[in-house]
Parts: structure tokens; C-alpha cells; sequence
């Protein structure tokens, strides 16, 4: 199978070159773009809810800072890492050390209200809920959503000339 991104250059320093960054779904590439996974991994914790107070706020301001920049790829990927730290712990609150399968290959009980009725690790539930309030904070962001239209137009990376700024 072969994805659609087999012409990403994950070498590529994206803020240099923002205009050749590709929207994916969920959470592609977070590990990947620089320098934004140097900048926002080391933020990114989720032990329990104390640790994802913390964490999912520095990232959070970290993402509104590249919104007052108008830089929509650090903005999108700091909103991906709030999203990974919703789904990331939900996988460990749901199932035992994380893995949804056996050594088998069988698929593991899931864990949780529908379920068992007990999380298989209530900490990590707990983070996962921090997480993901910060994440829904991020993706319905007015100015976030402009510049993600304007990022898919090509508009945010049009040169303004002076005649242009003149004539305007």
C-alpha cells in the first residue's frame, strides 16, 4: 500500500519552506516535520493528569504563539501533538501496557465504561480528557481555521510586492 505522501521530504526545514507542507489526517507526520518535533515533543507528556495539565498547556500556548506569527504548520503540528496526547494515553487507559493485541495476534479486551466498566489505567484516562479539551480548543480556533484555508489556497505564502501594496 502506498501513501499518498511518498514525495514528503521529512528533511526539509518547513519553516523555511511552509508552502510544500502537506495536511494530513490525524496525527501524520508529528514525529516527523521539523523543527517543529524538535520544538514540541520535548513538551509532550502524559503520565497522569497533573503531567498533562502541564504539558498539554505549554503546547497549547506554543500553538498560539505560531498562530500570532501566522504560522499555520507549526500551529497545525502543535495541534496534532494535543491530539496525540488524547489518543496515545486513551490506547494505555483502554488496554494493558498500550497493545491492543496479544503475541498471538488476538485482540485484547478492551477496557472501559462500555466494557468492563473499570479503565484498565484510570491515570492515563485522566490525561488523555486534559488532552483532548485542549485539542478541541485547537482545531475549532477561528484564526487556525482561516489560515488552514488560506495555507490550502496558496494565499498565506503569495508575495505581497509594493506595487501590489500600493494598488491595493
Amino acid at each position: 500500500m502506498s501513501l499518498p505522501y511518498d514525495s514528503v521530504n521529512f528533511e526539509k526545514n518547513y519553516r523555511e519552506h511552509p508552502s510544500e507542507y502537506v495536511i494530513s489526517r490525524g496525527q501524520f507526520g508529528v514525529l516527523s516535520y521539523e523543527p517543529y518535533k524538535s520544538e514540541i515533543l520535548p513538551l509532550w507528556r502524559y503520565k497522569n493528569q497533573s503531567v498533562a495539565e502541564v504539558s498539554s498547556r505549554r503546547i497549547l500556548r506554543l500553538f498560539y504563539y505560531y498562530l500570532d506569527n501566522d504560522n499555520f504548520v507549526g500551529a497545525d503540528m502543535a495541534k496534532k501533538y494535543l491530539h496525540m496526547g488524547f489518543t496515545r494515553p486513551m490506547r494505555y487507559a483502554k488496554y494493558p501496557g498500550g497493545k491492543k493485541y496479544d503475541s498471538d495476534g488476538n485482540e485484547v479486551q478492551e477496557h472501559g465504561p462500555d466494557t468492563t466498566g473499570e479503565w484498565y489505567d484510570s491515570d492515563k484516562r485522566e490525561a488523555a480528557v486534559v488532552f483532548r479539551k485542549r485539542w478541541e480548543e485547537a482545531r475549532k480556533n477561528k484564526k487556525y481555521l482561516r489560515l488552514k484555508e488560506m495555507h490550502k489556497s496558496g494565499e498565506l505564502y503569495k508575495q505581497t510586492t509594493i506595487e501590489t501594496f500600493m494598488t491595493a
